[in-house]
């Protein structure tokens, strides 16, 4: 088990435990965190499920592929260092990811 640290725009903090592999869009969607919209479903297609992850999480995320380097370009919110689409940030056995939700996802 791993576990995500989610942080509304509003400071409204929510921690969930997650399985290993799981994606953090996946999480979010199955406990019904706001913010997190996933319209393509994680065919990373939409980049409705940006979020930014905390900076000390950010090496242990995996790297960020060409494609989706290139979708952060049309996320709604500003994309920052730390941006991610959560679909593709996977948790791993005993990790904690902390990620902050932007204002808007569209």
């Amino acid at each position: 088990m791993g576990s995500v640290v989610y942080t509304q725009p509003d400071g409204t903090v929510r921690e969930l435990e997650a399985e290993a592999g799981q994606s953090v869009m996946q999480l979010a969607t199955k406990n019904g965190v706001r913010g997190i919209l996933a319209q393509c479903g994680g065919t990373l297609s939409c980049a409705t499920c940006h979020v930014y992850v905390d900076e000390t999480d950010l090496a242990d995320c995996g790297p960020l592929a060409d494609f989706e380097d290139d979708m952060l370009d049309t996320t709604a919110a500003d994309r920052l260092d730390c941006s991610r689409l959560s679909c593709q940030v996977k948790v791993g056995e005993g990790q904690t990811i902390r990620v902050t939700i932007p204002p808007t996802q569209l």
